[in-house]
């Protein structure tokens, strides 16, 4: 089996339990189970002192009020040192006036990256693309987003995966297509035939029936 295969096969999938790990990071040796009850989004940067993973640091680190009061804890992971995040975190803080307050794992026997299918051979053979896990307080991997080297993350889409869980965790329903919080959410369709004809006539309350399968409401 070649790299690329291997690398494919390695990929935890969406409902999979995150493989546990220990790590030394800039806070010291973690394991993810560490975190067990809390909801986790551990993201991947490819290299420390590069710009775009500069830029991205600088984006969690000014939002990480906003997933401290989802309950969230942020984990970030590469290949270097934990020196050479050190080194870049002090570098961020002086240069860009953040102090990163979540553990960076030092990964660099790459087990931790090739547990989660962070590097891809076609992208690089050393190094780890953009990947984001989201991991809820079970440990299972809920959703995974990844993107190319050349592509910043974007912090507001990653809130929304966050508060989409967590809300159709808390109410049994679905998120339409550019949902924010506060917007309609998708009810579960009929599953018989009576109750088919029991949404189509109008006598579900409180739902806005656009057909027997897709109705929304408010929360």
């Amino acid at each position: 089996m070649d790299a690329a295969a291997t690398a494919v096969r390695q990929i935890p999938r969406i409902n999979d339990p995150a493989p546990d790990f220990e790590a030394n990071s800039t806070h010291g040796p973690i394991k993810l189970s560490d975190f067990k009850g809390k909801w986790v989004v551990m993201f991947s940067h490819p290299a420390d002192f590069t710009p775009v993973c500069s830029t991205e640091f600088v984006g969690f680190t000014r939002r990480w009020p906003d997933f401290e009061r989802r309950g969230v804890q942020l984990i970030g992971i590469s290949v270097d040192s934990v020196q050479s995040h050190l080194a870049w975190i002090d570098n961020i803080n002086s240069a860009m006036g953040v102090d990163v307050p979540f553990p960076v794992i030092a990964d660099l026997d790459t087990k931790v990256s090739q547990l989660y299918g962070m590097i891809h051979p076609g992208a690089s053979a050393t190094t780890t693309v953009r990947c984001v896990f989201f991991i809820d307080p079970k440990q299972v991997i809920r959703a995974i987003i990844y993107y190319p080297m050349q592509v910043g993350r974007n912090m507001d889409e990653i809130l929304r995966v966050v508060d989409a869980l967590q809300l159709v965790d808390a109410n049994a329903v679905s998120t339409p297509a550019d949902w924010r919080p506060g917007d309609p959410v998708v009810v579960p369709a009929p599953s018989t035939m009576e109750g088919l004809k029991k949404r189509k006539s109008g006598q579900d309350d409180g739902l806005d029936v656009k057909e027997w399968y897709l109705s929304t409401k408010k929360l």
